[in-house]
């Protein structure tokens, strides 16, 4: 028994090596992409540039949205490392894999050794959380902290703790709830409370209020949490209407926010984002729950993660905004719960469930080889858009036959059996399905001539030289996120309100209304840029407005002033 978990402890760390390889090197390999990329890479831009670190700043109006925990972390990273894409998604990658080591900790902690290492597996491995930890979204930290609010949780529940350790995992857990809300709001603390409502009620274990340290816990919690929205408040009277009511209550429970989707909308997402175990939770999801029996204390923390799971699809589903990454905090638990099937099930069942996703990537790795670029050529009739899938065509094989060939080793392993075979398998298809992402991630690149302004500003400091520093730039009915991150400064809007109505009415001077007194603007200034959709730039030069084409892709054109 020794020699094995002597093995585990190596087969964890070089997971940890290979895993922490493959997951940071291609941050910076790719454009930001409009619009999360590029906000959330320029909001902690201008707090170094501006040295404002309370209020969140984006191309210089007020932005409320969410609160700053990561827009600080990102600004730190840039001091530290400079400003680029890899730096930017930098808190996000290392949060998300930090936390997935910190899974593989709990599972330790829950079932030993073999456990532990199938959890960061599973993690690290599973499709929807590989994708939303290596965009430059909130949503990544946000679950990141989750994760280890979670695992603390289930800790402190876990029969064998002391007294003391279980004050001191339940202290971690409020910790980690401060973090989640100061990463993305209130969500941070409502999917632990609500998920814990719903299994006291659901199990009728109400002896674990007991031992949640409610008192002290909450004072951790307000003293993390609460000082950045008392001292943004009261230097912003506009934050607490606008960040509480309508960001929280009015976009969850009305369509403003125009993220209008079907209920079902999270069940396919949630199938194929938990691939490649979702096969495993199927198979057994009659049985999960009945096998995961309560500990001598009451407490199950299998059926917790599988509430928590099951509450975070159906708050988001009954949501009328929602968005992909919104489900990201089921597939932790859930990848815990697939750890745990997959370490005590047969091999012959395992076999059995891992043939099926690996010959429909099998067959998609065909398809992809031999009928992409035909379909592609038949359904994608904009020339800007087809040469972009063109240029995919090549990554997304390539990705597909990773992830065919890591399910193939897969299962050759399980079906030759032996001792080593089960984690050889589990490697295999999570390390795999990893680099299937990314090289499809790297592959998507190609999209960026109309997803970033990279190459549109480039191609104009190529032809023109730098673009002068003393000159305005104007968004005109228009605006691409990643503009200003890729400028190293904000530019301003002329006719154009979209997200940025508080900002621009707690300080208008900062934006033009309309086109009309911009034209006369321009028309008085020595030099200046502007960024409009093609069809202005059309009608501009037919009214005579003074301005040269410098650049142009297939939606906007940057001039300058003539």
């Amino acid at each position: 028994m020794s020699a094995d978990v002597s093995l585990s402890r190596r087969l964890i760390a070089a997971l940890a090596v290979v895993g922490a390889l493959l997951w940071f090197a291609a941050l910076g390999s790719r454009a930001l992409i409009h619009p999360d990329e590029g906000r959330y890479a320029e909001i902690p831009r201008e707090m170094v540039a501006t040295g404002d670190w309370l209020t969140p700043r984006l191309n210089g109006l007020k932005y409320f949205e969410k609160p700053p925990l990561q827009y600080w972390a990102t600004a730190v990273l840039y001091k530290a490392l400079g400003e680029g894409e890899a730096t930017a998604r930098l808190w996000t990658a290392l949060s998300t894999f930090a936390a997935a080591l910190f899974l593989g900790y709990v599972g330790f902690r829950l079932g030993g050794t073999t456990l532990g290492l199938y959890a960061t597996a599973t993690l690290i491995g599973c499709g929807g959380y590989i994708m939303n930890s290596h965009l430059l979204t909130l949503d990544g930290a946000l679950c990141a902290f989750l994760i280890v609010a979670f695992g603390a949780f289930v800790i402190a529940q876990a029969r064998a703790v002391t007294p003391s350790a279980q004050r001191h995992w339940m202290w971690l857990a409020w910790a980690a709830m401060a973090g989640a809300t100061l990463s993305k709001g209130l969500i941070g603390v409502v999917i632990p409370g609500a998920s814990l409502v719903l299994y006291t009620l659901v199990t009728r274990d109400f002896a674990l209020w007991r031992r949640l340290h409610l008192v002290s816990g909450t004072l951790i919690y307000l003293a993390l949490a609460a000082p950045w929205f008392i001292a943004v408040s009261r230097a912003n009277p506009e934050f607490f209407d606008f960040f509480f009511i309508h960001e929280h209550f009015t976009r969850y429970l009305t369509v403003e926010h125009r993220r209008v989707e079907p209920w079902w909308y999270f069940i396919p997402l949630l199938v194929l984002g938990m691939l490649p175990w979702t096969f495993v939770l199927v198979a057994r999801i009659r049985s999960m729950w009945r096998e995961a029996a309560p500990a001598a204390n009451g407490f199950s923390w299998q059926r917790f993660a599988i509430v928590w799971a099951a509450f975070v699809f159906l708050f988001f589903s009954a949501s009328g905004s929602k968005l992909a990454s919104y489900i990201l905090p089921a597939y932790p638990p859930l990848c815990l719960v697939a750890a745990w099937l997959i370490r005590d099930i047969d091999l012959q069942s395992l076999l059995r469930w891992t043939l099926p996703p690996t010959l429909l990537v099998v067959l998609l790795a065909i398809a992809s080889a031999f009928a992409y670029e035909p379909i592609a050529e038949h359904w994608v009739t904009d020339a800007t858009t087809l040469a972009s899938a063109h240029g995919l065509a090549p990554w997304l094989t390539a990705a597909l036959a990773a992830w065919a060939i890591g399910g193939i080793v897969a299962s050759v392993a399980i079906a030759r059996g032996g001792a080593s075979s089960r984690t050889a398998a589990v490697l295999a298809m999570a390390l795999s399905t990893l680099v299937c992402l990314q090289l499809g991630l790297l592959g998507y690149d190609n999209f960026r001539t109309t997803r970033s302004s990279r190459d549109i500003l480039r191609a104009a400091e190529a032809a023109n030289g730098p673009f002068a520093s003393d000159a305005p730039f104007y968004h005109v009915h228009m605006y691409d996120q990643t503009t200003p991150f890729y400028l190293r400064r904000t530019t301003t809007f002329v006719s154009y309100r979209d997200e940025f109505a508080l900002g621009q009415d707690a300080e208008p001077e900062r934006a033009i209304a309309d086109e009309a007194a911009w034209i006369a603007l321009w028309d008085r200034l020595p030099k200046g840029y502007a960024m409009m959709p093609v069809n202005d730039y059309v009608r501009f030069s037919d009214q005579g407005v003074p301005m040269r084409s410098i650049a142009r892709d297939a939606r906007r054109v940057l001039v300058s002033r003539r």
